[in-house]
């Protein structure tokens, strides 16, 4: 591809285009998700007015849709017009699903005059704060994704750019992916976008792309936006970043000057925000980060789905998932990096080990952990705060005034815990945790304070309850720094205190117990709490209205108190007018120095993931985890399972290397096949984020991927869909593992015959023989076991089970011990063993043993391994084990040699060798 003044044919179109059209010819297709033919559709979650709603727009624009861009006023950061251009350029083309998608594309022109509108969007000028709401901080996701795929030669090359509203930082991704696009799911999957832009071209009549119905099917409640393809513009997009990425950042020029589509994608996508925002970024105030699936272990979205790694299957609004079992955040963006850290793990074993070191030392000193547990959880969003604060509103309202006053003193109650934050670190002795001390103190924290507290006063902090918050705002600027503003004030307080004093005089003129309520929908009313016996009649006077009782409390105002509200409403639009000018002169000043907030914002998202991860280790008996080349886990058990439970499960070995690398595990049905294979997928993500891992002693090798196909219950039903399911699964296992992949197999084959069953699991096995992948593969094909025969790096382990006579009746019942052991399972007719306990003629079930008995007989004659193959074997074994001694052993001298001795017996046993003694040792 050439470089330059742009990509090649196949690269998104880098031209200017003809003329932008006139802002009236601005206008969105949204189509509802109804199947229905009525092409009216409704709202749903936003406040925008249906098609069928009077007052539509000019010609060219949408009735219901997005108001139209207002012209550009005077800004306290500088020339918004500088950013990003005039939104009347955009042509935009939206869809709620697939099925509607294609003939919004197809049967309507791009600038349909009426057009009905699913969800609007609302400037995102403010935000309600909860600073322990982590559990749900995912509930209500913010972001917007840009797909753009390549043409001719190109297609397979995807570029991504996504951003949250809530958080300013653009993500840029671009890699090649293969036909069944696994890698864009999964990456989008990950995001939980709210909304997904591709270009128009993606869906033309008869022609829409493989990528775009792939996204749509599996994203169905997600908004898609088609946007012409001349705003994919990678010329345009490297331009946006020069102008919106902060300074500390602008390493990313050289990443991303030559990777062409993640450029066009991030083009589109600034445009998008811009118009639906109604507000522009301001200048070198994004952090633009560029995303490479080489640093991050990739889990498909469905291993996550079968794992539960962050959503249960049963019920999503269960915590038992591993997101569930490792979150006890504090703060919203620490509940947002263990979720993403969960979904795409690290593989540089460096940074892992960083995060260990800081895990174990929060746990060994008991004064560093408290003492900043107790800071952390003082944080609010600061990365949602760094959103608002450098989002510039084309259009000064009240409500964006409001905002603004409360954001800067959001801000200030942040900078003021910049020293209490540091004070906890300063006796610490990792690297990372020094390495955030040392952050801390730059100047720029103290800059910003000491700005701030010119202006605003001390005792201004962020407190919770409206009426309190609002107070807050009104006197947050110091006296005598604006006259009008001190006027507006006393007259403020004028009016509250002659409220307050008016329902006084009510409750001595009923002689009711009537107090003084505010809330921010009513504004101040009146309530009280009393029996209804006790009023005159039953009811209150008549000169109350909008009464509303709950148990024994009334809520009511008055039409004088309805006339003080307004003024009272009145009053503090001004107040909130005049401090938002002196806020905005504030903010101009500190801007140059903002941008120390992002490098704050990700000390306390890790320390807070961090903490979550050492508060865990306290409830359960965790270890420290190692990295070598083998999966070596002794007595692990389920993190999951041990939180449902709540007591510790069964725990089990598993031990892995590059020469024993393929493990077959059989049993009966219910016997732990499928929780174990479980318990060692979360157990090495678990290793891979920093956490440490429910076991006595682990070593894991570390994944770049992990694939699961894990066996559901509906999988027992042969059916096709089950079956065409399961070769999905398989195909993409197959065309992506490597040989750094964990594989999970479960229960493959069992939506076909028996004897398709068993061919596709041997072939499947055999393929992934031949990679150096750690795999582990439970099975009720029998025949399976005995693979080890053809290939020494296999291993069979099985669920051991006990039979019980019970005393009613002398039945015999199967007690699981849930204990994993070496071998094949001797419980070879399960089958058989359910008949018994059923209303089957002894006959039949005498005739169904003896026929088994004499197949399996035939079976085994034709694959008992020879002495020859046995001795090959243990060959084989003996020096795989010398060669993992070599590589990793810590053994003393005198140990290792009873280590070794401990081998060649072994091996003797395996395949007896006479004319050895111990002395050749």
């Amino acid at each position: 591809m050439a470089g330059g003044g742009g990509a090649a044919a196949a690269a998104p179109n880098s031209g200017r285009g003809r003329p932008a059209p006139a802002l009236s010819a601005l206008g969105l297709l949204q189509t509802p998700r109804s199947t229905g033919g009525s092409t009216g559709g409704s709202c749903s979650g936003g406040a925008g007015p249906s098609s069928s709603s009077g007052g539509g727009r000019a010609a060219g624009g949408a009735a219901g849709a997005r108001p139209p861009v207002p012209g550009r006023g005077e800004s306290y950061f500088g020339d918004k017009s500088s950013c990003v251009e005039n939104t009347g350029t955009l042509n935009l083309t939206s869809s709620s699903s697939v099925r509607g998608l294609t003939s919004a594309c197809v049967r309507k022109p791009p600038l349909s005059a009426s057009r009905s509108v699913c969800r609007s969007h609302t400037p995102l000028m403010g935000y309600s704060v909860t600073s322990s709401s982590a559990t749900s901080a995912h509930a209500a996701t913010s972001v917007i994704a840009a797909v753009v795929e390549g043409r001719g030669l190109a297609r397979g090359e995807v570029g991504m750019a996504s951003i949250d509203l809530k958080n300013p930082e653009m993500i840029l991704s671009q890699f090649a992916d293969n036909t069944t696009y696994a890698k864009v799911i999964t990456k989008l999957k990950i995001l939980t976008p709210l909304e997904i832009i591709m270009s128009n071209t993606a869906c033309d009549a008869g022609n829409t792309t493989k990528l775009f119905s792939l996204i749509t099917e599996h994203f169905k409640n997600v908004t898609f936006t088609t946007v012409q393809r001349k705003y994919f513009n990678e010329t345009k997009g490297l331009e946006y970043i020069e102008q919106l990425c902060a300074s500390e950042f602008s390493t990313i020029f050289m990443e991303v000057q030559s990777k062409y589509y993640c450029l066009a994608a991030a083009a589109a996508l600034l445009k998008y925000v811009e118009f639906i925002q109604n507000s522009v970024y301001a200048p070198k105030s994004l952090k633009v980060r560029f995303q490479g699936s080489e640093k991050t272990a990739m889990i498909d979205s469905s291993s996550a789905q079968n794992l539960e790694l962050v959503i249960n299957n049963r019920d999503s609004r269960n915590g038992h998932t591993l997101f569930g079992v490792l979150n006890y955040t504090k703060t919203p963006g620490g509940s947002r990096r263990l979720r993403s850290n969960i979904l795409e793990p690290p593989v540089d074993a460096e940074t892992i080990n960083m995060r260990l070191d800081c895990v174990q030392e929060l746990l060994q000193d008991e004064e560093l952990f408290f003492g900043l547990q107790a800071v952390i959880s003082k944080f609010l969003d600061t990365e949602q705060l760094l959103s608002v604060l450098v989002q510039i509103p084309k259009q000064d309202t009240v409500k964006t005034a409001e905002s603004k006053i409360t954001n800067l003193i959001y801000l200030k109650h942040t900078l003021e815990l910049v020293e209490p934050l540091k004070a906890a670190l300063r006796s610490c002795n990792t690297s990372l945790l020094k390495a955030y001390y040392n952050s801390l103190e730059d100047t720029r924290f103290g800059i910003i304070l000491e700005k701030i507290t010119t202006v605003i006063n001390d005792d201004t902090r962020y407190t919770k309850g409206c009426l309190s918050m609002r107070t807050q705002k009104c006197y947050a600027v110091k006296p005598n720094i604006n006259e009008f503003l001190d006027i507006a004030r006393r007259t403020y307080t004028e009016i509250v205190d002659d409220i307050a004093g008016m329902i006084t005089q009510l409750a001595e003129k009923y002689n009711l117990p009537m107090k003084t309520s505010f809330s921010s929908a009513r504004g101040f009313f009146i309530q009280m709490s009393v029996d209804c016996s006790a009023l005159p009649n039953g009811q209150l006077p008549s000169e109350f209205t909008k009464i509303t009782k709950m148990k024994n409390t009334y809520s009511f105002t008055s039409a004088d108190l309805i006339k003080m509200n307004e003024r009272c409403q009145e009053s503090l639009r001004e107040i909130y007018h005049m401090t938002y000018l002196i806020v905005c002169k504030l903010l101009n000043e500190i801007y140059e120095h903002i941008h120390c907030l992002y490098k704050l914002s990700d000390i306390v998202s890790m320390l807070d993931m961090l903490l979550s991860f050492a508060h865990t280790c306290t409830l359960s008996d965790y270890v420290r985890p190692e990295f070598t080349d083998t999966l070596a886990i002794k007595q692990g058990w389920h993190p999951i399972l041990e939180k449902i439970a709540m007591e510790k499960p069964v725990s089990n070995n598993t031990y892995l290397t590059e020469g024993n690398n393929f493990v077959i595990i059989t049993g009966p049905n219910m016997s732990g096949k499928s929780t174990y294979l479980k318990q060692i997928a979360l157990c090495q993500i678990m290793a891979q984020i920093g956490s440490y891992v429910p076991a006595e002693y682990c070593s894991f090798r570390i994944a770049e991927q992990i694939f699961t196909r894990i066996g559901m219950d509906d999988d027992i039903e042969t059916n096709s869909s089950t079956f065409m399911k399961e070769m999905k699964e398989i195909t993409y296992i197959i065309q992506n593992a490597n040989d750094k992949s964990l594989i999970i197999i479960d229960e493959l084959g069992r939506g076909t015959s028996a004897e398709e069953g068993i061919g596709i699991c041997y072939a499947a096995c055999e393929y992934l023989l031949n990679l150096k992948a750690f795999t582990l593969f439970a099975t009720h094909f029998l025949e399976l076991c005995h693979i080890d025969a053809l290939y020494p790096n296999v291993e069979n382990y099985h669920f051991e089970v006990q039979h019980v006579r019970s005393n009613a009746g002398n039945k015999e019942k199967i007690a699981y011990t849930y204990t994993l052991s070496k071998g094949c399972t001797e419980e070879k007719n399960y089958g058989l063993k359910a008949a018994e306990v059923s209303s089957l003629p002894s006959s039949v079930i005498l005739d169904a043993k003896e026929i088994t008995n004499h197949i399996a007989k035939q079976i085994l004659h034709r694959q008992k391994s020879t002495p020859e193959m046995m001795k090959q074997r243990a060959v084989y074994q003996l020096a795989m084990r010398l060669v993992q001694t070599a590589r990793n052993s810590r053994l003393d001298p005198d140990s290792l040699r009873m280590y070794l001795k401990g081998l060649k017996k072994k091996y003797e046993a395996s395949c007896p060798a006479p004319g050895q003694n111990d002395e050749q040792w």
